[in-house]
């Protein structure tokens, strides 16, 4: 059964490689990964792509939408690593830890290019 569905962006390859670690980790196959370029996406009309391409968005298995690091967070936590990111949803550290998030998802390309070497992945997508 699926308790989470993430919306990702896939031309984005530091983007790109978390979900493949998410995807290899989700043994139990718990979590569903949509990227918003693919046909898949289309299912979902109640995701909002522009606002899905400037945060992370998830839906739980009770339809309740999630955003940013709570997505990470539940992700990771679905797969037993939650722990990783525990901390940053703790209440002195969320808000800058949200705040620094927001920064790093407008600025992802350039991070993805300082960390894999690529800025963005070309039509074919990355590879997951």
């Amino acid at each position: 059964m699926i308790k989470l569905t993430v919306f990702y962006d896939g031309t984005c390859p530091l983007c790109s490689k978390e979900m493949s670690a998410l995807a290899a980790k989700d043994r139990q196959r718990v979590i569903q990964i949509v990227d918003i370029y693919s046909d898949a996406f289309s299912a979902y009309p109640q995701i909002d792509a522009n606002a899905a391409n400037t945060v992370l968005h998830a839906l739980d298995d009770k339809g309740q939408l999630l955003l940013g690091l709570d997505v990470t967070h539940r992700a990771w936590q679905l797969v037993g690593r939650g722990w990783l990111y525990a901390p940053l949803r703790c209440p002195l550290i969320k808000p800058f830890a949200d705040r620094f998030y927001l920064f790093f998802a407008k600025n992802r390309y350039r991070f993805s290019f300082w960390l894999t070497g690529k800025s963005r992945c070309d039509s074919e997508r990355c590879s997951r």
